[in-house]
């Protein structure tokens, strides 16, 4: 009885009963009594939407039960007496113990269902499933939607917000002028294509997302983390490492800045519950998942299940700490020697991580010449989904330095 009462002494205060209303206090964690009490209470933190005091519930309890006899009376009176000297619960506690009552309650009704199956009194799982049926109402939200404001000043703000951080690459800042945060940006090429230089070169090189003022936060599980390093340093720099080597000062005034706002980890065998970790901890702007699909954790022995899986979870991620994600991904052996590659051919996935993505970016380059030898600069950036800023699709033209990891137009 004594935690029944501080419980209803505790949801008097609003604050505390907002956020537990979603699971509604079963009316069966409460003696018969407490529970007319509890029920008024309800009524009036909907109506009134208010913290109250012992003499108010009360009040509003005889209101609503006129018809009481003198003896219910004196027993009601006695419970609100208690409950006045009953002191609220911290949060903690009290959701402790909400939680434990709730665990007590479910447990003994369906420890008494198997008992009457062990009896043979059931004969089928009906009863079952009324207890489930039963239980899954208290747990539906007895809550009020306060809808998303949809003004045309607001709606024209956020728009304006949704190219926070700039493209420092002309051609593709002319089509597609940024992204914010809350953003899962897929970027997908075959190996050797140029993915690590594309994140390199658009947080580390001239007018990038580090010098824009952007916390950047890498996490790389294929390449070693120093190989990757060294392209960021070759980005930030614009020279090559032998240069860097030659004039290590020169190096050191451009690369310093980028440093102060970047981090970088190997993060090989961790999983996206990890990556949300550490983002919660460390709150970066922006976001490199080198490689995402390494982060998934394989629920299912079907790769499209648990990649779909792996990218939700990203755009989860992003859009809960206002983070842009780049998600790093393989395209399959059919974009080989292809230019116009297309999302279809990103490996091992059919639509599933497409379809979470609000941008994806997919490089290509010019069939290989193995004969020559020669390395084509050319690459391709082909824009397959865009649902920010005016949504262009197409292809845009650059080209890749490999030595110095920047992408120019």
């Amino acid at each position: 009885m004594m935690h029944e009462l501080a419980l209803i002494r505790t949801m008097m205060d609003k604050e505390f009963y907002d956020d537990h209303k979603g699971i509604r206090f079963p009316d069966k964690l409460f003696g018969k009594d407490l529970r007319k009490i509890k029920q008024t209470l309800e009524y009036a933190m909907e109506k009134y939407e208010k913290s109250l005091t012992t003499a108010t519930l009360e009040a509003l309890f005889y209101a609503n039960n006129g018809t009481m006899t003198t003896a219910n009376k004196e027993v009601f009176r006695d419970l609100f007496r208690k409950i006045d000297r009953e002191k609220p619960l911290s949060k903690d506690i009290a959701t402790d113990v909400l939680s434990k009552l709730f665990q007590r309650v479910v447990g003994e009704e369906v420890a008494n269902i198997g008992l009457d199956y062990v009896n043979g009194k059931l004969h089928s799982m009906e009863a079952l499933r009324n207890i489930i049926s039963s239980y899954q109402d208290d747990f539906m939200p007895n809550l009020k939607v306060e809808w998303d404001d949809i003004s045309m000043d607001t709606l024209l703000k956020m728009n304006q917000q949704q190219a926070q951080w700039k493209f420092n690459i002309p051609s593709l800042g002319r089509r597609i002028e940024g992204v914010s945060g809350g953003h899962l940006i897929m970027v997908g090429a075959r190996p050797n294509t140029g993915k690590t230089s594309f994140h390199a070169s658009l947080i580390a090189s001239e007018g990038g997302f580090a010098s824009q003022g952007a916390k950047c936060m890498v996490l790389v599980n294929e390449e070693s983390y120093d190989r990757v390093g060294e392209r960021y340093m070759n980005a930030a720099t614009g020279m090559t490492s032998k240069q860097i080597v030659a004039n290590p000062l020169k190096a050191a005034q451009k690369y310093n800045p980028v440093l102060d706002q970047l981090v970088l980890k190997d993060t090989t065998g961790k999983t996206m519950e990890w990556v949300e970790a550490v983002i919660k901890g460390y709150k970066p702007d922006i976001v490199v998942l080198d490689m995402g699909d390494k982060f998934a954790a394989r629920t299912s022995d079907k790769s499209d299940v648990y990649l779909k899986d792996a990218a939700i979870h990203a755009r989860n991620i992003a859009k809960q700490y206002g983070c842009a994600i780049f998600y790093m991904s393989q395209l399959s052996a059919s974009a080989q020697n292809v230019v116009n590659v297309d999302q279809s051919m990103l490996e091992g996935s059919k639509t599933g991580k497409a379809a979470e993505t609000d941008l994806m970016i997919l490089i290509s380059m010019n069939r290989v010449d193995y004969d020559s030898g020669d390395k084509d600069p050319e690459r391709h950036l082909i824009i397959s989904k865009n649902k920010l800023q005016g949504g262009w699709h197409g292809r845009i033209t650059v080209e890749l330095d490999g030595e110095t990891a920047r992408y120019s137009a």
